[in-house]
């Protein structure tokens, strides 16, 4: 199993980001995806979950009405579509296969001005 986050960066306050994380070793469209912040110093914080063909969507509620997850299971893609950044979203963004055992090595998004 494999997972390969992409898309993260230095972005300022109100921008706005795309994450992709293609995964490989298992077959995607078989399992719900999440994906899981860490800010600095601070610990694990899920952001978003995904079923297998993307029916049934769930949100942190300090993401709720800025992101948005997605996924392409014929190019084994999972995506979040990041609006409305805050410093606050400055964290590293890890892609998660259901049950938490495989992680992608995770993608930093730092927001400032």
């Amino acid at each position: 199993v494999q997972l390969v986050e992409s898309g993260g960066g230095l972005v300022q306050p109100g921008g706005s980001l795309r994450l992709s994380c293609v995964a490989s070793g298992f077959t995607f469209d078989l399992y719900w995806m999440y994906w899981v912040r860490q800010a600095p110093g601070k610990g694990l914080e899920w952001v978003s979950s995904i079923d297998t063909d993307g029916g049934s969507i769930l949100y942190a509620d300090s993401v709720k009405g800025r992101f948005t997850i997605s996924r392409d299971n014929a190019k084994s893609t999972l995506y979040l579509q990041m609006n409305g950044l805050k410093p606050e979203d400055t964290a590293l963004y890890y892609c998660v296969r259901v049950g938490y055992i495989y992680w992608g090595q995770g993608t930093q998004v730092t927001v400032s001005s």
